[in-house]
């Protein structure tokens, strides 16, 4: 299944409001689910490693404090993932430092569940910081890039 059509797809649980979708084609098998209403799972999960961050404070919230106001617009991750700034490791990146963007352009892949979501600019602008490494994971709300 191509990505154009599992763009498509989501777009339409996301419109319709139905809740999960699933679809089957030979042996591919996809869900989509809208997280309108949470799973219900039959597993308990592992229990997991305490990560130290700063108290009352997570973690992306104390990046965007580091960043001030009047630099630029922060764009922000949507979701947690792999961040991503080109299709694959052979290809340009979709945007460099000092670029012009504009809004709904393509600025990377976050990587989440092993579907590429592109990630376009909210704001139309140039490209002042780009605060994430290729590769590395990321947080929902993240900071990824300054657009002034």
């Amino acid at each position: 299944m191509d990505l154009r059509k599992l763009k498509k797809l989501i777009d339409l649980v996301q419109e319709s409001g139905i809740e999960e979708l699933e679809i089957t084609e030979g042996e591919e098998r996809v869900r989509i689910n809208s997280g309108n209403k949470a799973p219900i799972s039959s597993y308990k999960p592992a229990p997991m490693a305490h990560v130290a961050a700063p108290i009352g404070q997570p973690v992306a919230a104390a990046v965007v404090e580091a960043i001030p106001a009047d630099e630029g617009f922060v764009m922000k991750s949507p979701m947690v993932g792999t961040f991503y700034r080109a299709s694959n490791p052979e290809s340009a990146s979709f945007v460099e430092l000092g670029q012009t963007v504009s809004e709904g352009e393509t600025l990377c892949i976050i990587e989440a569940m092993k579907l590429l979501n592109e990630i376009e600019s909210e704001k139309s602008g140039v490209i002042k910081k780009i605060l994430v490494e290729n590769g590395q994971p990321i947080e929902y709300g993240q900071p990824l890039f300054v657009i002034a």
